[in-house]
C-alpha cells in the first residue's frame, strides 16, 4: 500500500435532504462531494418519493467513483440522505456500506439510516437482536441502531427514539429516512458534529460540516443541540429530547484539529481561527530560535501560521503534498515502497536548506510517519528541525469513532516525550498542553472529550478496553500456541 498519514483516521460524513420539488439526489451528491474528507471507502445514497420502497445506491470508493448520471436520475423522491464512510466499527466491506436500510416488522414500511460515530455497547445489543431472531446483515453498530428503531415499541417517534436512545452508548450523529419523514439525531454528549440549513424558505438540509450547505449556497442554520431529534415532514419542522440529558458534553476536540475542514463552524467557532489559535499558543509554550515555521498540509498549515505571527518567525510552504495520493490496491514495487512518505510529501530545498525549521503539524499518533517527514526535510538541507504539535501527547484509545490505535500502538502511551523525540529524529519536541488546547477552542474542558490524551472518558469505557487488550493478545497467543504445536519453547 502507499503509505498514509500518521494522523487519526477520519469520522464519516452523513447528509440529508427534504425538499418536495428539488433535485435531492443531486444536492445529496454535492453535499457527500463536500463532505469526502471525512471518510473515502465507500458512499450512498438513499431517496424516498413517499409511495413505496427507498432507492438505494452504495458502492466502495469515492463518492464521484460510486455514482454517475444514470444513479441521481434513478433515485427520485422528495427525501434523500447520504453517508460517506471511514470504518470505525465493522470493516471497509461492502455489506457495510450506508446507508442502512431495514423494514419495520410490523407495518412493513423502511427506515433508513446513516451514521457518523461509534457505539459502545454495541456487541451487546448485536447479541440481544440476533436473540430475538434479528438477521443482521452487517458488522456495523449502525445496522444496530436502525433495528432498535424498526422494533421498538411505542405509537409515535418520539417514543421508539426515547427507546433507541434509552438503550445505545456511544456518539452518533444519525440521519433517519422513513416513508415521508425526515430526522436529525445527536447523542447526548454531542461527540460528533450536525448542522442543518434551510432550502428555498420550503426544504431542510441537514450535514456534518456547515462546508456542506455552503456549497449549495446555503447558510448553517444552527446546530443540532445534544441529545435533540428533529423530525422534518410535510407539516413542517419540530424538535424534542428524547434521552436524558448528559452528564457532561464530549464534543471531540479532533474536531477542531483535525477531522473538520477549516471553512466549517463546530460549537459555535469557525475552525480556522481556532487553528491558528492553536498555533499561537503552542508558540507560547514551546518557543524556540528558528528560521521560519512549516506545517504539515494540509490540516496544519493553520496552525504553522499562527505559530508564526505569534513567533516572529516567518511562515514559508516547505512541504507541498500531492493531494492525489490516496489509498490504493495497486502493490508498489521496491523503488516506490522506498520513497515511503515522498509519495505524498515533496520538501522544497530552495525553501529549507540551511535553515533551522519549526515543523508544526497536529498530531503524533504511533509515530510511523512523522521520522520520515523530517528525514525527508533534513534532506532538503535544514540545519534543525524542532517539531510542534497542536494536540497534547495521544496516550489512550478512542471509542467514540476515530479510528486511532490500542494503547499498546500509541507511542505516547509507552515513551517519554525525549524517547519520543529521539524515535521521529528532531532537535526539540514540544505537545500542546490539555488546557492550552482547551483555551484555543474556546470551550469549557466539561464540553469536550480529552479522554485521548487524559485517559479520562465521559462514560465507562472499561469492557472496551478489555476487549482491546485480549485483542492485543491473540496473535501471540496464536504464535505460542504454533510454537508448541512445531516443538518449540
Amino acid at each position: 500500500m502507499i503509505p498514509d498519514s500518521d494522523n487519526p483516521r477520519e469520522a464519516c460524513g452523513v447528509f440529508g435532504v427534504f425538499a418536495p420539488g428539488e433535485d435531492v439526489a443531486r444536492l445529496t451528491f454535492y453535499g457527500l462531494y463536500a463532505l469526502q474528507h471525512r471518510g473515502q471507502e465507500s458512499a450512498g445514497i438513499a431517496s424516498s418519493n413517499g409511495l413505496g420502497d427507498f432507492i438505494l445506491r452504495t458502492g466502495m470508493g469515492l463518492v464521484s467513483q460510486v455514482f454517475d448520471e444514470e444513479d441521481l436520475a434513478f433515485l427520485r423522491g422528495h427525501i434523500a440522505i447520504g453517508h460517506t464512510r471511514y470504518s470505525t466499527a465493522g470493516g471497509s466491506l461492502a455489506c457495510n456500506a450506508q446507508p442502512i436500510v431495514v423494514r419495520d416488522p410490523e407495518t412493513g414500511e423502511e427506515i433508513a439510516l446513516a451514521h457518523n460515530g461509534n457505539l459502545t455497547n454495541y456487541e451487546v445489543l448485536r447479541d440481544d437482536l440476533i436473540a430475538q431472531g434479528v438477521e443482521i446483515r452487517s458488522n456495523a453498530d449502525s445496522e444496530v441502531m436502525a433495528h432498535l428503531l424498526a422494533l421498538a415499541p411505542g405509537k409515535t417517534w418520539e417514543e421508539r427514539f426515547h427507546y433507541m436512545m434509552r438503550r445505545v452508548e456511544g456518539a452518533y450523529s444519525l440521519v433517519v429516512m422513513t416513508r415521508d419523514k425526515l430526522f436529525a439525531v445527536r447523542d447526548p454528549m454531542g461527540v460528533r458534529p450536525l448542522c442543518v440549513g434551510r432550502l428555498n424558505g420550503h426544504g431542510y438540509v441537514f450535514a456534518s460540516e456547515s462546508c456542506a450547505l455552503e456549497h449549495l449556497g446555503l447558510e448553517m442554520e444552527r446546530e443540532i443541540r445534544p441529545g435533540e431529534v428533529v423530525q422534518i415532514d410535510a407539516s413542517g419542522a419540530r424538535s424534542f429530547f428524547p434521552a436524558p440529558e448528559a452528564r457532561k458534553g464530549a464534543a471531540c476536540t479532533f474536531e477542531f484539529t483535525y477531522f473538520a475542514r477549516p471553512d466549517s463552524k463546530f460549537m459555535g467557532e469557525l475552525i480556522y481561527p481556532v487553528r491558528e489559535e492553536l498555533g499561537a499558543a503552542l508558540a507560547r509554550e514551546h518557543a524556540v530560535d528558528a528560521d521560519l515555521v512549516i506545517g504539515v498540509p494540509d490540516s496544519a498549515i493553520p496552525a504553522a501560521i499562527g505559530y508564526a505571527r505569534e513567533s516572529g518567525i516567518p511562515y514559508r510552504e516547505g512541504l507541498v503534498k500531492n493531494r492525489y495520493v490516496g489509498r490504493t490496491f495497486i502493490q508498489p514495487d521496491q523503488r516506490i515502497r522506498e520513497a515511503g512518505v515522498s509519495l505524498k510529501f515533496n520538501a522544497l530545498g530552495d525553501v529549507l536548506r540551511g535553515k533551522r525549521v519549526v515543523l508544526v503539524d497536529d498530531s503524533i499518533v504511533r509515530g510511523t510517519t512523522t521520522p520520515h517527514v523530517i528525514s525527508l526535510i533534513r534532506k532538503a538541507g535544514a540545519t534543525e528541525v524542532h517539531m510542534r504539535v497542536t494536540t497534547p501527547p495521544i496516550a489512550w484509545p478512542c471509542f467514540f469513532g476515530v479510528d486511532m490505535a490500542t494503547r499498546a500502538e500509541l507511542i505516547a502511551a509507552n515513551k517519554s516525550v525525549e524517547e519520543i523525540r529521539k524515535h521521529i529524529g528532531a532537535d526539540s519536541l514540544g505537545y500542546l498542553s490539555v488546557e492550552g488546547l482547551n483555551r484555543a477552542t474556546r470551550q469549557s474542558e466539561n464540553n469536550l472529550c480529552n479522554a485521548c490524551f487524559t485517559g479520562s472518558y465521559p462514560i465507562n469505557v472499561q469492557m472496551q478496553m478489555d476487549r482491546l487488550e485480549v485483542k492485543r493478545r491473540e496473535p501471540a497467543l496464536a504464535g505460542a500456541e504454533s510454537l508448541n504445536r512445531a516443538g518449540g519453547p
